[in-house]
């Protein structure tokens, strides 16, 4: 490809973060960079679902200098840091090795076009909306006061930093020209002007969206590189919904079928021998919903929207009870398989991300991985 660039982590880290933005992970979750130096070079990239001993030998056979995994490898603050769990010996191999880890987990079940829209386009659900209420309130206005000439410079560290994402779109932002008027009292260094006199100059208002969980970020970098001593800006609390994000979707099969009926589609569509499933074989169904992963949280949203079966994994036995009490079939299709769908998809939107850039990078998918609950 012509004029192929090289990327770095962070450039990366970029491009994962307009596929599923951070900002929709849960507030439990440990999403983004797990281990890794943000400006090493990355021109092969590994998924996988879990970043394991496995997939970090995996990836030094290919030479990756990154894993992408679903699973965050640290999910809490560590107390220790030895090898003697698998944690520690991953870290350690990882570091030893100059292997990135980053992972994509909450967010990339809530986002739109991510692994919750891939389930249910492989399980033929037609016309899918989120099982969960659209987010609110994550969102600020950054309004910051620049003086004309400098405003290019402030508004890329602040796209670079993650704001100026509004859906598929990115640097969106707002500029106006107006008059910006300002005196330095005794001790000031004013960047335009003279200490005690007071000072009309020409500025640009930049406006543009930022998620609440990277504001301290943002704004970091907004100040490392705004010439001004004292910088005027605001962040104006925003109550927009984020549409068509959310856990679970919900959809229409496009023709009405029986349980068995489904429950078969359902295994040959995921390359499962076996499944558990809750109800009557014979019952029909034709609202389905599905959660990748563990999802019988979403149950009583499921039933609020009418869905006549869930698909999701890790179905226990007393909600199975509740379930085959309400009338609600179940298909139980495993955390693994339910999930293990995202290697290859976000794969392939990783590709097409790199390519639309001309980044020069190689994305390899894990191929090795498999259900540690196996069927006896």
């Amino acid at each position: 490809m012509a004029n192929e660039k090289t990327a770095n982590l962070a450039d990366v880290i970029g491009l994962l973060n307009q596929l599923c933005p951070q900002n929709l992970a849960e507030e439990w979750d440990n999403v983004g960079l797990q281990v890794g130096d943000p400006t090493a070079k990355i021109d092969k990239i590994l998924v996988c679902l879990d970043a394991e001993e496995i997939a970090v030998a995996e990836a030094q056979r290919l030479g990756a200098q990154l894993i992408i995994s679903h699973h965050p490898l640290i999910f809490r603050p560590l107390q220790r840091l030895t090898p003697v769990d698998m944690t520690g010996r991953v870290l350690f191999r990882a570091i030893k090795e100059n292997i990135a880890i980053v992972s994509a987990h909450t967010n990339l079940d809530r986002a739109t076009d991510g692994l919750n829209d891939w389930l249910a386009e492989r399980l033929e659900i037609q016309e899918t909306a989120p099982l969960e209420p659209p987010l609110r309130g994550t969102f600020y206005k950054l309004v910051v006061y620049v003086p004309s000439g400098h405003e290019i410079e402030v508004r890329d560290a602040v796209f670079a930093a993650g704001g100026g994402q509004i859906g598929a779109y990115d640097n969106c932002s707002f500029n106006t020209i107006g008059s910006g008027t300002f005196r330095g009292s005794v001790g000031t260094q004013p960047f335009i002007g003279t200490v005690g006199e007071l000072e009309t100059t020409e500025e640009v208002r930049f406006e543009t969206i930022i998620p609440v969980s990277i504001a301290p970020k943002v704004i970091s970098r907004m100040l490392q590189v705004h010439p001004y001593e004292e910088v005027a800006y605001d962040l104006i609390p925003l109550a927009n919904e984020v549409h068509n994000t959310g856990l679970g979707r919900v959809g229409m099969l496009a023709e009405k079928v029986s349980l068995q009926q489904y429950a078969t589609l359902v295994k040959e569509k995921l390359g499962l021998q076996t499944l558990t499933l809750v109800g009557d074989l014979q019952q029909q169904i034709s609202k389905v919903a599905v959660c990748g992963g563990t999802g019988m949280s979403l149950y009583a949203a499921a039933v609020r929207q009418g869905a006549d079966c869930l698909v999701t994994g890790d179905i226990k036995f007393h909600e199975a009870q509740r379930a085959k009490a309400e009338g609600i079939t179940l298909i139980d299709a495993g955390h693994f398989a339910t999930e293990q769908i995202m290697v290859a998809e976000l794969s392939r939107r990783l590709r097409e991300q790199c390519s639309s850039r001309r980044f020069k990078v190689e994305i390899f998918e894990m191929a090795a991985e498999c259900d540690p609950l196996v069927t006896f």
